[in-house]
């Protein structure tokens, strides 16, 4: 007798199941020539870099976001992303699942406004003068803080939007929570596709970061420090 609910159906494809899939994806890929960029950790950590641990932590945190990333994790790890490309704001991926052709995902991000733009560049002046520390994280933890704070540089849950091509009905399906930590490993690779992402030209921001921080030294240069000594000061100090 046949089943009105047919649970084999959806039942959750193994790892080994997954991984052959994927292989087959991206063979077949090749062999039309195309290119596929697959995700592949390496070790038990998903993301290990400062920005693309970062960007993780930062998708945990949301309320809404909390029950369902769990479920891509093993995605990931098994290798089930078989492509994933960050451009400007949007993020365009295949996931591989039970059926041999894999599921398109693509993750938007809102454009950051000129106004936050300008706002985090004066705070940033002073404290990014380096590209190369800037790309491995190493500046001071207010800066981090700013980047990951309220209106900092990393994404709010109401700033990303996802669509799936599968038929899971859930809002978070497990392919899309996949592609999410995979854009960290991405960072982990690059941490310039962070800046890309968010539409930020990543030189010119410290450009005009360090531009605004001489534009203010310059407003200044007439004005006397109360910590410069005068001569009458040094002859009391010294009692010459």
């Amino acid at each position: 007798m046949s089943k009105y609910w047919n649970t084999d159906y959806y039942s959750q494809p193994d790892t080994e199941q997954l991984q052959s899939n994927a292989r087959a994806t991206v063979k077949r890929a090749g062999a039309k020539g195309k290119t596929m960029e697959p995700i592949v950790i390496q070790g038990r950590k998903i993301a290990k870099s400062w920005w693309g641990e970062t960007w993780c932590r930062n998708l945990e945190r949301y309320a809404d976001y909390e029950s369902r990333l769990d479920r891509g994790k093993r995605y990931v790890r098994t290798g089930a992303v078989v492509d994933l490309k960050i451009a400007k704001g949007k993020v365009s991926a295949r996931v591989q699942g039970r059926r041999k052709t894999p599921y398109k995902v693509e993750i938007r991000i809102s454009p950051l406004s000129e106004e936050r733009c300008q706002y985090l560049i004066s705070r940033c002046e002073r404290k990014i003068e380096n590209l190369e520390l800037l790309l491995q994280g190493k500046f001071p933890e207010e800066l981090k803080e700013l980047f990951t704070g309220e209106n900092g540089l990393f994404p709010a849950s109401k700033e990303i939007s996802f669509s799936c091509s599968c038929p899971d009905w859930a809002l978070m399906c497990k392919h899309v929570a996949a592609v999410l930590y995979g854009i960290g490993v991405r960072f982990d690779e690059n941490p310039m596709l962070f800046f890309e992402l968010r539409g930020i030209e990543v030189e010119k921001f410290i450009d005009v970061a360090l531009e605004s921080r001489v534009e203010h030294m310059l407003k200044h240069t007439d004005c006397v420090s109360e910590r410069v000594i005068v001569n009458d000061e040094w002859e009391a100090l010294f009692g010459l």
